[in-house]
């Protein structure tokens, strides 16, 4: 159903939006989006700092995990 839009379409909808919410509303909006991404990419940016930093902090030798599966025996390969 939408892939036979075309570029009429779009333009019609993008005309009614903007009759239905005006310049500004839309001005506006857009601005919080941009705001948004900014954010978002902000928060991944300090997201990965903070796991590098855990990562770096991790590397004693106490926090390291180890294999704790108990070892094969002759009952185990029955």
């Amino acid at each position: 159903m939408l892939n036979n839009i075309g570029l009429p379409g779009i333009l019609l909808i993008a005309i009614v939006v903007l009759v239905l919410f005006g310049r500004g509303k839309i001005s506006s909006l857009m601005g919080e989006v941009g705001k948004g991404i900014t954010s978002f990419k902000k928060g991944i940016k300090e997201g990965t700092e903070e796991l590098e930093a855990a990562k770096d902090d991790a590397a004693t030798p106490a926090d390291v995990a180890r294999d704790v599966t108990p070892a094969e025996t002759e009952k185990d390969k029955v």
